[in-house]
């Protein structure tokens, strides 16, 4: 157990340093570390990374590193994305949530090796019109509903890219709008868990979100040190680790 609450530690340090990766983390660790069935994991990183990612938020705001209307034109429909994309679990099986799971990583590990398109500078620049950015939301609560993930790693390039955002804003921004999502697809969850009769482990929830928090404040001042584009590359390597780990482990199951 004393892995698990290691993993814990990282998972709180990866998000207070990228703003994003703390259900990457916190799903497996669950899984293979505390031993819960995957939809438990699912719901239980949920709720986790939403606490977490919460408190991370605070060092952001208090810096003046948040943008608020983004995070609503943006998380709003990311609410209602996530509690649809949780009703969607009902219906497909743990292997194929994990499929979905590593090949989203695969792809997030692609968007965050474009050094030139996600801008290194701290500049905001041209943002796509709000109809576009509140479908962009929707889409990614519904990815964090059906697989479990925060989607920090899908909302901070869609921020960049898409949105307008500098790097570090769009991480304070994530934080946020990860928060809102992860607690729509908690709630969206406990139906699917109640169906199943499968129940949540509390004391889990609150030992990782404790120490989950003291490691976001932990990464917050360490990425103050470290270059944005060097953890945008370290960041987009772990995405491909894992995924290409969870692929081995569930393809099998499918095929």
């Amino acid at each position: 157990m004393i892995l698990a609450w290691i993993g814990a530690i990282l998972i709180g340090v990866t998000l207070g340093l990228l703003g994003s990766g703390g259900s990457i983390l916190t799903v497996p660790v669950l899984t293979y570390l505390v031993g819960q069935e995957t939809k438990v994991a699912i719901a239980t990183s949920l709720m986790i990374v939403g606490i977490i990612t919460l408190f991370a938020g605070i060092p952001y705001a208090l810096q003046k590193q948040i943008k608020w209307r983004t995070v609503f034109v943006f998380g709003l429909p990311g609410i209602l994305g996530a509690m649809t994309g949780a009703w969607g679990a009902h219906f497909v099986s743990d292997a194929v949530q994990m499929l979905i799971f590593s090949i989203l990583l695969l792809m997030a590990s692609y968007l965050m090796f474009e050094p030139i398109k996600l801008k290194e500078a701290n500049h905001e620049h041209s943002e796509r019109a709000m109809h576009q950015i509140i479908i962009d939301g929707f889409i990614a609560g519904t990815i964090t509903g059906l697989v479990g993930v925060g989607g920090g790693f899908l909302i901070i390039p869609a921020l960049v890219l898409l949105g307008g955002l500098s790097m570090r804003l769009a991480i304070g921004t994530s934080l946020i709008i990860v928060a809102m999502n992860s607690f729509a697809g908690f709630l969206g969850y406990i139906t699917v868990l109640e169906n199943l009769e499968l129940a949540l482990d509390w004391h889990v929830i609150i030992i990782f979100s404790i120490l989950g928090i003291l490691g976001s404040w932990a990464g917050k001042k360490l990425g103050n040190n470290i270059k944005q584009i060097h953890l945008k590359k370290g960041f987009a390597v772990f995405l491909i680790l894992m995924g290409v780990f969870i692929l081995y482990e569930n393809v099998p199951h499918i095929i």
